[in-house]
């Protein structure tokens, strides 16, 4: 019974854990897109902003994937 739990606590964490996430790189990339097309001259300048927020963003994921597993198997 208690394994059941942890795996629909694990399910439950990697699953809501990616929502935001996925939301916040689409809308990222979606501002990227929308600038450059505004502004092609300014790419260098929105590209390592760009970049960081993304991987910050995708941090978020991870975490959710790294406490989803100990959930599982801690």
């Amino acid at each position: 019974m208690e394994g059941d739990i942890a795996g629909l606590a694990a399910g439950l964490a990697i699953g809501l854990g990616a929502i935001g996430p996925g939301l916040g790189l689409g809308l990222a990339v979606s501002k990227a897109m929308e600038a450059l097309g505004r502004n092609p001259e300014a790419a260098g300048a929105i590209f390592v902003p760009y970049i960081l927020g993304l991987a910050l963003t995708e941090a978020i994921g991870i975490y959710a994937l790294v406490i989803g597993l100990l959930l599982l198997f801690a």
